[in-house]
């Protein structure tokens, strides 16, 4: 087992490291830059290190800085949460030449997951079900309008490299996907270095749908069922829950084992997303893999009783997982909230300043993963998710209940926050229902444009 990680990260994902470590009695430490120097995060680390400005680029993304700090203070692993550097296979690359171990997986398993295209490919072999589509990237025009015309409008263009949104236009007809190839080609470029740019098969209605997998050095995979995450806006998640309300389970059951399938293939060594959309038929297509820790992990940890940050840390050490396939059940249903700085009122403006109000719910089922506290000042250089508020129930709707409740206890001020969103959310009928698609939270906020979403 390890003797000391860097964590090359920064707010509630530091927490939960440091703790995971503590756990496994591990001596965490911990990088910042100038303007998180009184991050509450710093003061629970064994050591800290300053790796530069404010700004991301040259702080929290800087290799040879992070390397630097590892080496300085000894650690002999690094883990990188999510975002910044967490599914750049150069940094596990240098981490590797350096002797360090990179909680995550291999450059070799990364490269081949995280580029869509190769992902594609890969899961076509392992049986994983994907959308219809282009082979490869496009190279000839031609080629993407005839296979356009042959699966039928709309059809998306995505970048292979990227996510969250850039790199990727809707095409309803011919003429809108000839004039936006390009589009999306300098889109994605500009955002990841690669203007890589295939297309596939747009689903109008579909809900977002993902299965939580690991695995070892071992040859071994599991997964830890799936969430659901249709709950977003602008591609952005903003409630995930688990499992997934309303889906058949021979369906289910299916799908998981194909994504644990799929990772076994790559011979993947850590935590691993692979995400889905579903019709209405409940017919899969896989959208793509995310090589690390998801902010939403806690809700399946909730319904599982895995902690997926210490297996991703004992996996990484060498161990074999000590959990097998037929061990892992569902318990009850969990629902995670992300409480952003934001204000709901002001198209989701950015709230950076200081907290003088922070009064955090409790109670049966209720978990708070959250870096923020009274006195505590926001920056305004990263994103605004300052926690993430977990229940846990024994049915859907008695943890929507219990995420009502604990919602009315949670007092942040006076800056606004997303808290006044969700508890409008958990009383939405059709949220209630499960009966909503990755599209219903922009269709409702949009109908209700004149209602403020002030608690």
């Amino acid at each position: 087992m390890f003797k000391r990680i860097l964590i090359a990260n920064r707010g509630e994902i530091a927490l939960r490291v440091i703790r995971a470590c503590r756990e496994l009695g591990i001596s965490p430490v911990c990088v910042y830059s100038v303007a998180d120097r009184d991050g509450p995060w710093i003061e629970q680390a064994d050591e800290a290190v300053c790796i530069g400005p404010a700004a991301s680029k040259e702080s929290y993304l800087r290799i040879e800085r992070l390397i630097a700090a590892a080496e300085v203070t000894g650690a002999d692993a690094i883990h990188p949460g999510y975002g910044f550097l967490s599914e750049n296979a150069s940094f596990a690359g240098v981490c590797r030449d350096c002797n360090i171990t990179f909680i995550g997986p291999s450059p070799e398993a990364m490269t081949l997951l995280g580029d869509k295209v190769n992902c594609k490919r890969l899961a076509r072999q392992s049986g994983t079900p994907v959308f219809p589509g282009t082979e490869g990237g496009i190279e000839d025009l031609e080629e993407a309008v005839k296979v356009a015309n042959e699966i039928g409008y709309p059809v998306i263009i995505k970048a292979s490299a990227g996510g969250g949104g850039r790199g990727m236009r809707v095409a309803r007809s011919e003429a809108e996907l000839r004039e936006n190839v390009d589009k999306a080609r300098q889109e994605a470029l500009a955002a990841f270095g690669n203007g890589t740019v295939y297309v596939e098969k747009y689903l109008e209605n579909a809900r977002h749908f993902e299965v939580q997998t690991i695995g070892d050095n071992h040859g071994n995979a599991v997964h830890l069922f799936e969430r659901d995450c249709s709950s977003q806006r602008r591609h952005q998640k903003l409630v995930e829950e688990a499992p997934s309300p309303g889906v058949d389970p021979a369906k289910r059951m299916k799908v998981c084992e194909s994504a644990a399938t799929l990772i076994r293939t790559a011979n993947y060594c850590g935590a691993a997303t692979v995400e889905f959309l579903m019709d209405k038929k409940q017919d899969f297509y896989m959208l793509e893999v995310n090589t690390r820790v998801q902010v939403e992990h806690p809700v399946t940890e909730m319904i599982t009783g895995v902690d997926i940050v210490q297996t991703q840390i004992r996996v990484a050490a060498g161990e074999p997982l000590s959990i097998k396939q037929q061990d892992i059940k569902v318990n009850g249903h969990a629902i995670e909230v992300r409480i952003n700085a934001e204000d709901p009122d002001k198209n989701f403006m950015p709230q950076a300043g200081l907290i003088e109000t922070f009064v955090a719910p409790g109670g049966p089922g209720v978990r708070l993963d959250s870096h923020a506290r009274a006195g505590y000042r926001i920056p305004p250089n990263y994103d605004s998710m300052i926690g993430k508020l977990i229940v846990h129930g024994p049915t859907r709707s008695a943890a929507i209940a219990r995420m009502r409740q604990a919602l009315n206890e949670f007092k942040i001020g006076p800056l606004r926050t997303t808290i006044s969103l969700h508890k409008r959310i958990m009383d939405n009928t059709e949220f209630q229902n499960a009966d909503f698609d990755i599209h219903w939270v922009e269709r409702w906020l949009k109908a209700n444009a004149s209602e403020s979403v002030q608690a």
